[in-house]
């Protein structure tokens, strides 16, 4: 037998969607394996959709490196997409059961036949994991030989969680930040580990944005990074609901005026059959 996967990535964000009626006992080992860049078939986690009898979806990702995650915003659009594929329409409503709760997503055409624009209801971000020590900034500065929070880049942060635990980090320039070293440095602290984001407001209403994934490393974009940004800057007075946070992979859309939502991109990139030895 053959199995059938998608290639899908919310800007950039990229991950291998499989569909089928029941959870694979080898998951991790197939996450590990086919999101292997050099050996594999390459991306940033799988994401089993598990159809029921009724055409109700639950979804489980699995990162890079084997490691689980409650949800995904970006993984979420890419999820729905490969969906709305699957039953051949533009359009869809569709409830999508996770780990972190039930979440709705809306899918709708573009005038790229690859390329849909996807609302996902994000759920609640409530206060974040307690790091192992008191004085977080100092703590990763000292780590890397530096002396304090402002000499890594950093000027303050705040722990969330949004079923995912999340460290908002505000810092001058994202681009000055060295994310692959500062990001993990920071994530260490946590026992449960944690996403990284280094934010700065760029614009009226506007945010940019660079992360540190938890179980993938450094990533072009993170929805759940985006959609907690945007309710912490709206928390600290510094942008409005509705806020643009641009990544590196691109733009997406976070709104905290009633349930929050996080608009992008899904983009197709590839159906791949493996044939099964």
């Amino acid at each position: 037998m053959a199995v059938r996967y998608s290639k899908h990535h919310g800007l950039g964000n990229d991950f291998l969607v499989l569909l089928t009626d029941s959870l694979p006992l080898d998951a991790v080992e197939q996450a590990v394996a086919l999101c292997d860049r050099r050996t594999g078939l390459g991306a940033d986690g799988l994401i089993v959709g598990v159809v029921g009898a009724r055409g109700d979806i639950s979804m489980h990702l699995f990162n890079s490196d084997g490691s689980s995650a409650a949800v995904s915003g970006n993984g979420l659009r890419c999820l729905a997409q490969a969906v709305a594929r699957r039953r051949g329409v533009g359009a869809l409503e569709l409830d999508v059961a996770t780990d972190a709760g039930t979440r709705h997503c809306s899918v709708r055409a573009t005038d790229d036949r690859r390329t849909a624009i996807v609302t996902v209801e994000m759920g609640t971000v409530s206060a974040g994991p307690t790091p192992d020590v008191e004085d977080l900034l100092g703590s990763v500065a000292a780590e890397l030989g530096a002396t304090g929070g402002e000499s890594i880049g950093v000027r303050r942060y705040q722990a969330c969680d949004i079923g995912n635990p999340h460290v908002v980090c505000e810092v001058l320039d994202p681009d000055e930040i060295a994310v692959d070293i500062v990001g993990p440095a920071v994530e260490r602290h946590f026992a449960q580990g944690a996403n990284v984001s280094f934010v700065t407001v760029s614009g009226p209403d506007r945010l940019k944005l660079r992360v540190w994934e938890r179980g993938a490393g450094v990533t072009s974009a993170c929805g759940t990074g985006a959609t907690v940004a945007g309710q912490v800057f709206h928390s600290w007075g510094l942008v409005g609901l509705r806020t643009v946070v641009q990544m590196p992979g691109g733009e997406a859309v976070v709104d905290v005026s009633g349930p929050i939502t996080l608009t992008g991109p899904a983009t197709h990139v590839a159906d791949i059959k493996i044939a099964d030895d």
